[in-house]
């Protein structure tokens, strides 16, 4: 359940979205020249974007556990329906996707919500017996053309969008300790809390340090905005940011800094291989979450990357 630190996390929040609020009206009634009035509506949809993910994230946690598995439940099915309409599907998929969408995908979260004791089935229901499945239910529909590129997207798509992104509401199971066994009193809502304002910082962060001092570009035909100054920029100011978050977690401040630089990376990876599929299918989108201004897909892509390794870095570490 929420504690007073959930509230001052929130509050903390609030107040940065509410400044960087502030800034995005002061800048967009700036009539000085050079200020580029296309990225300045880029800025403001963007916060549009935060302030309805972080009122339904906030909500979300004021309702305790299960609320945050449904929400993420909800997210999770959102955003793989994006990526499943990122390329067109045959007759023969459709009965395979009905088993994607409404058993696996429910499956995953039910298993999650009823506890970490579940953990050696929530891990493996979908990299085995989903990729198993799959494969088979498609070859039952009698549909050969392109069967391994059709079979290979549902699959990466259950993968990315369900199995990874259900990492994260997993977090709130966890018996959590200090480094050295002491038993945290804090309440794992504020790790969730914690672990996607990180991954969510660190995108932001790139954007910024790229727009600012990138000029070695990591993949330009995939996307020409993503540096490498970027990333070491976003590494380092995120892990600083983390380690001043420690208080809402159960890290020391040195092991907040290393998970804010490796949750930094995976999202950064993340992020970069969902450009990469987009570019593939010739889109620019995955959905219109805010219109003009991309999908849900779009905006959890490095929270899926991110979510496996950090809560496997800390079931391992950080419980009894």
């Amino acid at each position: 359940m929420p504690d007073f630190t959930t509230y001052l996390l929130i509050a903390v929040i609030l107040a940065a979205l509410s400044i960087a609020t502030i800034v995005g009206v002061v800048m967009g009634r700036s009539n000085t020249p050079g200020t580029d009035a296309a990225l300045i509506k880029r800025y403001q949809s963007k916060l549009r974007v935060w302030w309805t993910m972080v009122a339904v994230f906030v909500i979300g946690s004021l309702t305790g556990r299960i609320g945050l598995v449904v929400l993420f439940a909800f997210v999770s099915f959102w955003g793989l329906r994006e990526f499943i309409s990122m390329t067109p599907t045959r007759r023969g998929d459709h009965r395979t996707l009905f088993w994607i969408f409404f058993v696996f995908t429910p499956m995953q979260y039910i298993l999650i919500g009823l506890g970490s004791q579940n953990y050696e089935f929530y891990t493996i229901v979908i990299p085995v017996y989903a990729s198993l499945f799959i494969p088979a239910r498609a070859a039952i529909a009698g549909d050969a053309k392109r069967f391994l590129e059709r079979c290979a997207k549902i699959q990466y798509g259950l993968l990315i969008c369900v199995y990874c992104l259900s990492h994260a509401p997993a977090l709130l199971y966890l018996e959590l300790v200090r480094t050295g066994g002491e038993k945290w009193d804090g309440s794992a809502t504020n790790l969730l809390m914690f672990f996607v304002l990180i991954a969510q910082l660190s995108l932001t962060l790139e954007r910024v340090w790229s727009r600012w001092i990138g000029s070695h570009v990591i993949a330009p035909d995939i996307n020409g905005s993503r540096t490498w100054e970027g990333v070491l920029g976003s590494i380092m100011t995120t892990g600083v940011i983390a380690a001043l978050l420690r208080w809402a977690t159960p890290f020391f401040w040195w092991e907040a800094l290393l998970m804010g630089v490796v949750v930094t990376i995976m999202a950064s990876v993340g992020t970069l291989t969902m450009s990469a599929i987009k570019r593939d299918r010739g889109v620019t989108d995955t959905g219109t979450l805010v219109q003009g201004h991309a999908g849900v897909l779009d905006q959890i892509d490095n929270i899926c990357f991110a979510a496996p390794i950090f809560y496997h870095v800390t079931r391992f570490f950080f419980t009894a």
